[in-house]
């Protein structure tokens, strides 16, 4: 699905406003633009095979495109994902004056009910241990992982830190999540040795470009969320984790689980993730939950 073969103008110009509109106005990442082009741009390509305007979202045409993702296999999660962005762009041409009424949307799919997955403080250590190779990129990497799990950053910010956002007379990272939003992480204890003994020792052998970014790849440039993945994927091999243990917000996830459980409150660690809404953040409180009453039921000496 490429932009060059969207063949109607009218809707290619809106799709290039709302664009605009969700990244200045609404200061959505640059992850989420492209995942609202992608929605779009499925939605086009199947209008243009049904004989639809794309610009026409009634309620019947979205319906029909939902039912078709659904046969399709996609899951209930995708599907009311496409739901809410046809729902965010139908305000949006309101809102621009393109069309002058909302379509009356049916209720979306309810979302599968999936616990985030996390990894034993075992697991953890031998990930970690498998970095050990006393070279810059087993440093870098090493690096990359005990950021993860130490701050509970995600990927893309672990990505986009640079040197300048480390307070290291302080022990703090200055970072930017979803919505441009600033927050203040610690890093702490075993995490700030590791991270600062990269930075003075091992980071400067990866630097060939003079970069500002603390993460570099092999050539000097600056890592990417996709090298990230690869990245954990390749030492949870080492580590003889099973690949399906292991996904981008694994570290995350795990960060956030561990604290609970170490007794931290659920507004702290709001803090600490850059959530918006305690909502977000009690995901892990019923992860908690849900795996002691899996204990309870099944370990043999309760």
């Amino acid at each position: 699905m490429r932009l060059e073969d969207i063949e109607h103008p009218l809707f290619l110009n809106a799709l290039s406003r709302f664009e605009d509109y969700i990244m200045l106005e609404r200061g959505c990442s640059e992850n989420t633009l492209k995942a609202y082009s992608s929605d779009l741009k499925q939605w086009y390509f199947y209008c243009k095979k049904m004989e639809f305007d794309p610009l026409v979202l009634n309620s019947d045409n979205i319906a029909r495109f939902l039912r078709e993702q659904s046969a399709r296999g996609m899951s209930k999660g995708t599907v009311q994902r496409n739901g809410a962005v046809l729902n965010s762009f139908a305000r949006y041409l309101v809102y621009d004056g393109i069309t002058e009424n909302m379509p009356m949307l049916d209720p979306l799919p309810a979302r599968d009910k999936i616990l985030p997955q996390i990894m034993t403080e075992g697991e953890i250590q031998r990930l970690i241990n498998a970095c050990e190779d006393d070279t810059p990129i087993g440093k870098r990497d090493r690096t990359a992982i005990e950021l993860a799990y130490g701050t509970g950053m995600r990927a893309s910010e672990l990505c986009s830190l640079k040197l300048k956002d480390i307070d290291r007379g302080g022990g703090l990272i200055f970072t930017r999540g979803k919505g441009d939003k600033e927050r203040c992480i610690p890093y702490v204890g075993g995490v700030r040795k590791v991270v600062d003994q990269y930075i003075d020792d091992h980071r400067p052998k990866l630097d060939k470009l003079k970069q500002p970014w603390l993460l570099l790849t092999k050539s000097g440039k600056k890592m990417r969320r996709e090298f990230l993945w690869r990245l954990l994927r390749k030492r949870g091999l080492q580590a003889d984790i099973s690949p399906s243990r292991l996904h981008p917000h694994v570290l995350r996830h795990t960060f956030a689980t561990h604290l609970l459980r170490k007794g931290m409150d659920q507004r702290t660690l709001q803090e600490l993730l850059g959530h918006s809404s305690i909502l977000t953040t009690e995901k892990y409180t019923h992860l908690d939950l849900e795996m002691r009453d899996f204990y309870d039921k099944y370990f043999p000496r309760t």
